[in-house]
Parts: structure tokens; sequence; C-alpha cells
């Protein structure tokens, strides 16, 4: 087998591991329709999985199928890795109704890493997109209302529209 199976089998792998699954646990959860020794080959790249043992297992985890391929996410690797950085004392002199799932959001982060500096927070893109959700809007769209909003500077914007 080539790079590009073992470029899918470590994606196999960390989605199994990020579900907290063993190779047995996957067994154990699937009642033996996925075997841990079939599955620890995928993620070796010791085996070729076929288009309908990919999906299969894709279904299995929950997942769409291009998050277990190596090019899946091909957007997020082209991205640049933008620092975020949420100006906290500008969070907190907005009304609740307009930054509460915000305001959550930081609060957690904040307690996580036991940062309360509460002047600044730096969040992944990562955290962007998941607050994008919440928001029930774009990434872009959520960046231009929090540079709005003075949460977050003007140079948050990306140098590409998404």
């Amino acid at each position: 087998m080539g790079e590009y199976a073992k470029a899918l089998g470590a994606k196999l792998r960390g989605i199994r591991q990020q579900q907290g699954l063993s190779l047995h646990g996957v067994e154990q959860k699937s009642a033996g329709r996925w075997k841990a020794v079939v599955v620890g080959s995928y993620e070796r790249g010791d085996r070729a999985v076929t288009v309908q043992k990919l999906s299969e297992l894709a279904d299995f985890y929950g997942v769409p199928v291009a998050e277990l391929l190596p090019e899946g996410r091909s957007p997020a690797v082209t991205e640049p890795a933008t620092k975020i950085v949420i100006n906290l004392e500008r969070l907190q002199q907005l009304p609740v109704e307009k930054v509460g799932p915000l305001a959550r959001y930081a609060a957690t982060i904040q307690a996580q890493r036991g940062d309360y500096n509460g002047k600044v927070l730096s969040i992944r893109n990562e955290d962007l997109r998941s607050l994008a959700i919440i928001y029930d809007m774009a990434p872009g769209e959520l960046t231009e209302r929090l540079i709005d909003w003075g949460v977050l500077p003007p140079e948050a914007r990306p140098a590409h529209d998404e």
C-alpha cells in the first residue's frame, strides 16, 4: 500500500480515537459487524478499503465520508492559520441577547485553560466554525458581525472569501 492508504488509515484512526473507541471497542459497539483486526489493518494501511466499506464505516462513526479521506478537508489545509483574538472587555459591554452564546463559549474556553486575564482570548479557526453553527451563519458572516460588534479587530477578516 502507498502513502494514500497510510494517510487514509491515519484519518480512520483519528476519528476512532476521537470517539474514545479502541479497536475492540469498535467490534463491540458494532456487535461484531466491524472486526478489530480488519479495522486495524485499514488504519495501518495494510488492507485496501472499498468505497462501500468506507461509506459504511463513515456511517458507523457518524461522520461524512469526506472526513475520512485525506483530501476530504483540503480547504482547511490551505486556509491560513489566522489568529482570532476576542476582545473580552468589549464582549462584556454588549447585550446578552446578542452575545450570550459567544460569552458562554468564551467562558468555557477560559475555564478549560485556566486563562482569566479578562482582556483577550485567542481561539482557533475551528472554534469560530463551531460558533458559526451556534449562530446559524457562515463563518465569514459571523466574523463580520463580530467585527461590527467590536469583539474582533478588522484584521480578523479572512484574506479570501469563505
